[in-house]
């Protein structure tokens, strides 16, 4: 193994299968949230993932040890303690990834490799905050990553190549197809085509120009497509289209705080979250998209 101690820090929709998945394959994994209740629901996400495991690779077994294995912990120095590759999977907001990178550079052993697994901000965003530049950089996943297993493996330009190389190959380890990028890219390869595509989406629904569930039908029949961009919002979650709204609201971009205002009153103030709450721009386990006629009438 590159590694051996891995922590994740951020326990939600990815960060809790960024965990499962790297205990799956053998890893010490410890996950890191700020309190009981973040924690609580880690251990719930991580639950639905050992079923999702078992039955993905035919092996209920390796998907329960998995789960017994991993170690929970609300004290970042203790989280980190031992940790040779921390994942930083907190919220999409500047202000508390910097927080974050700040409190972690006091508390992490000098040997730990720092990767941040934002979607759409550049690892010289943070390089400074991290007291390790040369040990910092970036590792994206896409959601349900047991089945979408890309991995983009991403430097700044004071990333030691090393550790680029070192990422790569415990991306492998975990079960991924790595993709090193040669130079910084906002959005890396995935969302630099899927951000625009999803935002083309929220902005027809937010003028009003026809419904999440027409959109992605017209979609899936012109394209062949087995996903709508409102069916893609509901596996990455409210949370993400939302704060990664409301940054670019604050930088001036026209259409983009009516978007966030309704994610807000529409969705999350009404706990439909997407998929792992059962609701969001459609009802689970059954969406109306899977549906034998929805393409049909």
């Amino acid at each position: 193994m590159t590694y051996k101690n891995v922590t994740v820090a951020g326990s939600g929709v990815l960060g809790s299968q960024i965990a499962f998945q790297t205990a799956f394959f053998g890893f010490n994994v410890t996950v890191y949230d700020i309190n009981e209740a973040a924690i609580a629901k880690a251990r719930q996400l991580c639950a639905q993932h050992k079923e999702t495991y078992g039955a993905y690779f035919h092996d209920e077994a390796r998907a329960e040890q998995a789960f017994e294995a991993l170690r929970y912990s609300t004290d970042l120095a203790d989280a980190v303690s031992d940790a040779d590759l921390i994942v930083e999977a907190v919220p999409e907001r500047l202000d508390i990834k910097q927080g974050f990178y700040e409190q972690l550079a006091q508390v992490a052993p000098a040997k730990t490799v720092f990767a941040s697994n934002s979607s759409t901000m550049l690892p010289s965003q943070f390089a400074a905050y991290t007291g390790r530049p040369e040990k910092f950089l970036a590792l994206h996943f896409a959601n349900e990553i047991w089945r979408n297993n890309t991995a983009e493996i991403m430097g700044h330009a004071g990333t030691e190549k090393q550790y680029e190389e070192q990422v790569v190959e415990f991306a492998r380890e975990i079960g991924m197809i790595p993709f090193h990028l040669h130079k910084e890219q906002p959005g890396y390869i995935l969302n630099s085509l899927l951000v625009p595509f999803l935002d083309a989406g929220m902005q027809l629904w937010a003028k009003g120009v026809a419904d999440p569930a027409t959109i992605d039908k017209n979609w899936m029949i012109a394209t062949g497509s087995p996903r709508g961009p409102f069916a893609i919002l509901d596996v990455v979650g409210m949370e993400t289209p939302y704060n990664l709204n409301l940054a670019k609201a604050a930088a001036g971009i026209p259409g983009t705080q009516e978007i966030a205002d309704k994610l807000k009153a529409e969705y999350i103030d009404q706990g439909k979250m997407g998929i792992n709450t059962g609701e969001g721009f459609y009802t689970y386990p059954n969406p109306a998209y899977a549906a034998a006629d929805f393409l049909k009438k």
